[in-house]
């Protein structure tokens, strides 16, 4: 793959999830993140990896995550297992997530 080529048909989609967090619930959003991501989100077919952030004011915590497709994301969505997990979430967070497929990557020179 050069720099700014990509191969629709075999990339994997990306989610990035944007949470918007009071800065004394931030730690609780990323230990809550972690848990369900090293508990159940790593398990489910298709999941390709993550990242977790945080923003140094405390207000955002971001995730990128890597899927085989949309489809092994939906299922991943539906299990009830991430019920308890997304459900805390949203008592603390607010959330925009987004789905993307890779444009372009660059390495460095």
């Amino acid at each position: 793959m050069t720099d700014t080529d990509t191969d629709t048909d075999t990339s994997p989609v990306i989610l990035i999830n944007v949470f918007t967090v009071d800065p004394a619930n931030q730690s609780e959003l990323v230990e809550l993140l972690t848990r369900a991501t090293s508990d159940s989100v790593r398990h489910v077919p298709g999941f390709l990896g993550s990242t977790l952030h945080r923003s140094i004011d405390g207000t955002k915590v971001a995730m990128y995550a890597r899927w085989a497709d949309a489809d092994a994301y939906a299922a991943m969505r539906s299990n009830p297992e991430q019920s308890p997990y997304l459900d805390r979430a949203l008592e603390i967070a607010e959330f925009a997530p987004g789905m993307y497929e890779i444009a372009a990557e660059f390495a460095p020179a």
